[in-house]
């Protein structure tokens, strides 16, 4: 991380030098597709802006520090401008947004996942500097937060980042917390992060027991397809109990309480989920639910052809397939 001091003096924010009791660190997006910070900071710093945050992160290391940390911040609608700093990341190039959150790669998709994950590393790095400085626990909680779950906490406006981005590469806020701390402790985001590709480790048995240990009341048939995790990830060479923790994420060990999508989708990992409100995809079974779970976390973490033929997802109403995933 390479921390540069560059403060937006002409920012109305900055004029106005309200200062704060730092309680807790706020990650941002951008909401479009800019890799650069100079871009945002220009636009910031005008009196005339209604936005500022303390910090934005480019993927090359780059760290600009916009505002004393302890200043109020205009950066997330609500109530946590006045307990967190805010911190943005820019994003990629190659995507395209679609409406809302949701978005579409229009290039290398290599080059968007290189950007998001380096992003991320940085961020990391920057948290766990911040967590030092003013002594915050990153595991607390409310201490760690992405605007999504401010808006959660009603302390932030609607906004689905960083999810929105993160999700699509296997990231998420519980996993950048556990890297905040593992990096306090001298750890690198790479010493925690857990690779996609590769071999299972646990067994159908190991994850059938672990799923009824966290939910007594799981149905039968959701143990019954734990084996497809196994063979459909070895057939892509994807980790089955690493897609199986997922689902385990998303669906709230399968009880899917407040999730998006329920059992009868076939859709254990909230596919086609890209906003708050939105129904995600359905599939004709179990297999190609997962089938089609195993082959994006392989689009995501590699760049090898799929060996199975591409999933598709099913509209229900219709009673035909859809097409493409």
């Amino acid at each position: 991380m390479n921390l540069k001091q560059n403060y937006l003096t002409e920012s109305g924010c900055y004029k106005a030098g309200k200062r704060i009791t730092v309680k807790g660190l706020m990650i941002h997006s951008v909401g479009c597709p800019q890799p650069k910070a100079d871009v945002f900071m220009k636009n910031w710093n005008r009196a005339d802006a209604n936005a500022c945050v303390h910090a934005i992160v480019e993927p090359d290391g780059d760290v600009y520090q916009l505002l004393p940390w302890d200043f109020r911040g205009w950066h997330c609608g609500g109530g946590a401008n006045n307990t967190h700093i805010g911190v943005e990341m820019t994003e990629p190039a190659t995507i395209r947004y679609t409406g809302g959150s949701s978005w579409t790669e229009t290039g290398d998709g290599k080059n968007t996942k290189n950007h998001v994950l380096a992003a991320y590393k940085c961020a990391v790095e920057l948290f766990a500097y911040l967590c030092g400085q003013f002594g915050l626990d990153p595991m607390a909680d409310g201490v760690i937060i992405s605007h999504s779950e401010g808006c959660k906490r009603s302390i932030a406006s609607n906004h689905g980042d960083v999810e929105h981005l993160w999700s699509k590469f296997g990231l998420s806020m519980q996993q950048f917390r556990k890297d905040i701390k593992a990096a306090m402790e001298g750890s690198t985001a790479e010493d925690s992060l857990t690779a996609i590709m590769g071999k299972a480790k646990a067994t159908a048995g190991q994850m059938a027991s672990y799923l009824k240990k966290k939910n007594p009341a799981v149905p039968q048939s959701v143990l019954d397809m734990i084996p497809l995790y196994l063979s459909e990830g070895e057939a892509e060479g994807v980790k089955g109990d690493i897609a199986f923790a997922q689902s385990c994420l998303e669906t709230g060990n399968f009880t899917f309480s407040g999730s998006a999508v329920t059992l009868l989708q076939n859709n254990f990992c909230g596919l086609g989920v890209t906003q708050r409100g939105k129904t995600g995809l359905s599939f004709e079974s179990p297999q190609l639910g997962i089938r089609a779970q195993i082959q994006h976390l392989k689009a995501y973490a590699s760049t090898d052809k799929l060996r199975n033929a591409l999933a598709v997802k099913w509209y229900t109403k219709t009673g035909h397939g859809g097409g493409g995933n």
